[in-house]
Parts: structure tokens; C-alpha cells; sequence
């Protein structure tokens, strides 16, 4: 009987949600559990209109499951715009301070609810909908567990609707990720497991003997971000029936492993998953063999032994002992050689398609993905220096840093396997519009360039006036001085996210059309060259 199983678990879930809500005492836990209540109540509606009871048709055992990556992918452009969006909201607010609304639209709380919509809502649900895509293909075999694939990909999102809305009512652990409080994090550890299970679990079932390299970068982001949001997160509640919890850290200790979780969190989910992507997506869509297998097998390796260190060089002039600062440091600078391999081997992949740069706007925006990824990677192991960390540390330089890695190449390379998934989940011969993907393309290039150079010229701006001292030894500037010197470039930043977004915008109603099955007849972006006559 379709159906049935889900509409009980949601119908015992809501109802649990529910007494939870009435038998709290604190207020703000009241609300979320009401917010959950609606959630699930909602979802188990939705179920009910579409439920069938007559007898399930027989699964073809050879048949792929991409009905939860079919969601995912139009998960993934929805949360995109809307990570996009609040991230122009954030930066209006930090140009225009006024814009700050109390008390649940202020920065406190936007500024998280931007970075969890765009790095787990939108990079997560670009690596959950990919990778169960990419296991399927590589493997030759149907996902593993039947409806545990609709589990992961709907639990995933519940956990997303509760961190969101947590954040907008204030409810968060208050450190340094603002992390959600911890029946959330309860939540997303099962989901997390879950997806563990279906991921190995395929690749245990697969009927092709090699495992596709692809694979083995997923796999290192499942395993290494389950084991960081375990440790980060160990927290004791106050009260089954409340959200106040207490860290197992404090102090330094507690530095050393937000920090460790939030590197590594750079490190394996918007790396290693992402690079998974890219040995897969980049390939298909030229049309040729990744250059060198046995250079991706090193760049994995390496990446994941060395990455796992460097945190540390978030904490250089704290109390962390300057033993650990110095690891940080190495490590950081040694993470350069693995990172640039893996970008000279994507590259390299186009040997015999360079032409292709000029004709297919999708090849051209996982190119500069690459490319972004290669600049990122080099600059990161600069700015560990030391003495360079004492300029850029806690300025707008690092700001820059992080976009110009976020935007360019978790972006780029997340819209390239959206275009290329669409007319493939939806059984289409092409997207609805080429050109609407080339406008995307120089919208969201533009909108990092700006944003990129901007930050790095108000970084450098900020880090030199804080250091300015007179002849006797003063302090130059006031802290409001250095504060209002950012205004124009803050104003700058927001006009780079705005068209970052209006790219975003563009990417939606293209998919959108693509499913609908609309095709746009238009002239090819690049004319065929004229054909010369020979004389006779």
C-alpha cells in the first residue's frame, strides 16, 4: 500500500511534536516544536492526497531511483535563491544598518541563517541530489534500501526548515557556527547515518568491480562531516523539554574544536563532496576521459590526510599553544600541492575540447569553477603564513577568501550539474535555453569578480588602518573610523551579490521551463565559421 508507512510515521511524528509543544516550559522551544508540528503536519496532508492503498506495481531491480534525486534537484535551485538572497539582505544590513529589524530579522541571527541556507541547504542539497546520482551511474546498481532514499532526502530537509527557523527565533548554541541547539543536531546525526548507510550500501550491492573516484571523495565527506558534527556538538540539555544546553568544551578547548570543525567543515563538505562532483560532472559534460586516474587517487589521498591539521591557523595569537598554531600553519601551506594537482587534473581533462569552452556555457562555468578552486587554494595556504595572518586575520580579506571559494567554485560547479541533470532527470532532450545559461554564467562571474576584489582591497584597507600608529605610539584611527572607511566598499559588495543572485533567478526559471518540457528556439551562441571555396 503506497504511502501508508510514511503517513503513519508522519502522523506519530506530529502528534509528538505536538505534546512536546504543550508540555514545554520555555517559550522559544514552545514555538519550534510548533513550527515542527506545522512541518510534519503538513508533509503528512500532502501524502494523504496522494496516497494510493491499491497493491505497489513491482520494482524493475535494474531500474535507478531518481525520484528523491529528481526533488533534490529542485531543492537545490530553491535554496540557492534563497541562500543568495538573505546573503544580499546581510550585506544591505551591514552597508545600511538600519535595515536591521528587530528583533528577528537582524543581523545576529540573518547572518547564520545565510551561511546555513547556502553551505547546508544549498551545498548539501547539491551533494546529496549528485551523489546518489553519481553512485547510481558508477555502480550500475539501484539504490540501496529502498525508501531509505526518500528518508535522507526529506529528513535532510526537515533539518533545514528546524535550523533555519532556530535562527530566526534565537535559538542556536551561540559559538562560532551558531550551531543549531541539540535535538536538532540529534535529528540531523540519524538522517546523517542514514545516508552512510544508503551510500556504502550501494557501493557494497554495485555491479561494477572498480569504484569510481568520484565515490571515494563522497564517501570521505559522509564519514569525515559525520565524525566533525559529532565531536563539535556534544552538548548536555538542561531540560529534555527546552533548548538550553551546555558544550562538553570550554576555553581554549572549545576554540581548537570549533575551529577544527569549521576548517574541516571547508575542507570536507565544501571540498571533498564538491570535488566528487567534479571528477564526475566535468568529464561527462566534455565528453572525455578524466586526464590522469592515478594523479585523482594521489589528490585524494593527500587532500584528506593533510586537510584533517589545519585548522589551527584560525587561532594563531590565542592561547592555543604555539606548537599547534605552527601545525596548522604547515599543514596549511603543504594542503597548496594536493589542491593544485586536483585542479591541473580537471583542467587537463579538456585536452582535446578547448573548443568547447566557446560553444558550451555549462563546460565554461565548471572551468572557472576550477579555476576558482585553484585560485582559492593557493590563497589559503597564503594567508596561513603567519605574518601575512597578522594583516588579513579578522578583516574583510577573509570575507573575499571564503566567497571567492564559495561563489566560484562551490557555485559554479553546483550550477553545471544542475544544467546538466535537469534534461536528463526530466527526460529532455536539452535545457529549455542555452543562451538563458550563458547569461547566468557572466552574471554570476561578474558578481564574484566584484564582490572578490572588493572585500580583498577592503581586508587589506582595514588591516593597515588598525595598525597605523602615530609618533607617539597611538593609535591612528578609531575603530568607528575604520568602520565607516568600509561603506562604500560594503555598498559594492551587496551590488556583486545582487548580481550573483539575478543569476540564480535566471538558473530557476530555466530549470523550471526545462521541466515543463519548454524548448526555446534560438540561434547557437557561437556562429559556424564560413566554409572558404577553393579555387578550381
Amino acid at each position: 500500500m503506497k504511502n501508508s508507512g510514511w503517513i503513519l510515521v508522519l502522523a506519530v511524528a506530529t502528534f509528538g511534536a505536538l505534546v512536546a509543544a504543550g508540555l514545554a516550559q520555555d517559550d522559544l522551544f514552545r514555538a519550534h516544536m510548533f513550527v515542527l508540528t506545522l512541518t510534519l503536519g503538513g508533509g503528512t496532508l500532502y501524502l494523504l492526497r496522494t496516497a494510493s492503498f491499491e497493491p505497489a506495481v513491482p520494482v524493475d531491480p535494474d531500474a535507478y531511483l531518481d525520484g528523491p534525486i529528481r526533488v533534490g534537484t529542485v531543492l537545490t535551485v530553491f535554496w540557492g535563491v534563497v541562500g543568495f538572497l538573505v546573503g544580499v539582505i546581510v550585506a544591505l544590513q551591514m552597508a545600511y544598518p538600519d535595515l536591521n529589524i528587530q528583533p528577528w530579522f537582524n543581523f545576529g541571527r540573518m547572518r547564520p541563517l545565510h551561511t546555513s541556507a547556502v553551505v547546508f541547504a544549498f551545498g548539501g542539497s547539491a551533494l546529496l541530489t549528485t551523489s546518489l546520482y553519481v553512485v547510481q551511474r558508477t555502480t550500475r546498481a539501484r539504490l540501496f534500501g529502498g525508501d531509505l532514499a526518500w528518508f535522507v532526502m526529506w529528513g535532510y530537509q526537515l533539518f533545514i526548515v528546524m535550523a533555519a527557523t532556530g535562527y530566526l527565533l534565537g535559538i542556536s548554541q551561540g559559538r562560532e557556527y551558531a550551531e543549531p541547539e541539540w535535538y536538532v543536531d540529534i535529528w540531523l546525526t540519524i538522517v546523517w547515518v542514514a545516508y552512510l548507510v544508503l551510500f556504502l550500501g550501494t557501493l557494497v550491492k554495485r555491479k561494477e568491480p572498480h569504484i569510481y573516484v568520484a565515490n571515494w571523495f563522497y564517501l570521505a565527506f559522509i564519514v569525515t562531516v559525520a565524525m566533525l558534527h559529532v565531536v563539535n556538538n556534544l552538548a548536555v540539555p538542561v531540560s529534555f523539554l527546552g533548548v538550553k544546553s551546555y558544550s562538553a568544551f570550554s576555553g581554549v578547548q572549545d576554540a581548537l574544536t570549533q575551529w577544527w570543525y569549521g576548517h574541516n567543515a571547508v575542507g570536507f563538505f565544501l571540498t571533498a563532496g564538491f570535488l566528487g562532483m567534479m571528477y564526475y560532472f566535468l568529464p561527462k559534460q566534455a565528453g572525455r576521459p578524466v586526464y590522469s586516474y592515478r594523479l585523482s587517487i594521489i589528490h585524494f589521498w593527500a587532500l584528506i590526510f593533510l586537510y584533517i591539521w589545519a585548522g589551527p591557523h584560525h587561532l594563531y595569537y590565542t592561547a592555543l599553544p604555539d606548537w599547534a598554531q605552527t601545525l596548522g600553519m604547515v599543514f596549511s601551506i603543504m594542503l597548496w600541492m594536493p589542491s593544485w594537482g586536483g585542479m591541473i587534473n580537471g583542467l587537463l581533462t579538456l585536452r582535446g575540447a578547448w573548443d568547447k569552452i566557446r560553444t558550451d556555457p555549462i563546460i565554461r562555468m565548471m572551468v572557472v569553477a576550477v579555476a576558482f578552486y585553484g585560485m582559492s587554494t593557493f590563497e589559503g595556504p597564503v594567508m596561513s603564513i603567519r605574518a601575512v595572518n597578522a594583516l588579513s586575520h579578522y578583516t574583510n580579506w577573509t570575507i573575499g577568501h571564503v566567497h571567492s571559494g564559495a561563489l566560484g567554485w562551490v557555485g559554479m560547479i553546483s550550477f553545471g550539474a544542475v544544467y546538466f541533470l535537469t534534461p536528463r532527470l526530466w527526460y529532455r532532450e536539452r535545457l529549455y535555453s542555452l543562451r538563458m545559461v550563458n547569461w547566468h554564467f557572466w552574471l554570476a562571474t561578474l558578481g564574484i569578480v566584484i564582490y572578490a576584489a572588493v572585500m580583498w582591497v577592503a581586508g587589506i584597507t582595514q588591516g593597515l588602518m588598525w595598525r597605523e600608529y602615530n609618533d607617539q605610539g597611538f593609535l591612528v584611527y578609531s575603530f568607528a573610523e575604520v568602520v565607516a572607511a568600509m561603506h562604500p566598499y560594503y555598498v559594492l559588495r551587496a551590488v556583486g551579490g545582487m548580481l550573483y543572485l539575478a543569476g540564480g533567478i535566471v538558473m530557476a526559471v530555466n530549470v523550471a521551463l526545462t521541466i515543463k518540457g519548454h524548448v526555446r528556439v534560438e540561434r547557437p551562441l557561437v556562429p559556424a565559421a564560413p566554409q572558404m571555396k577553393l579555387a578550381a
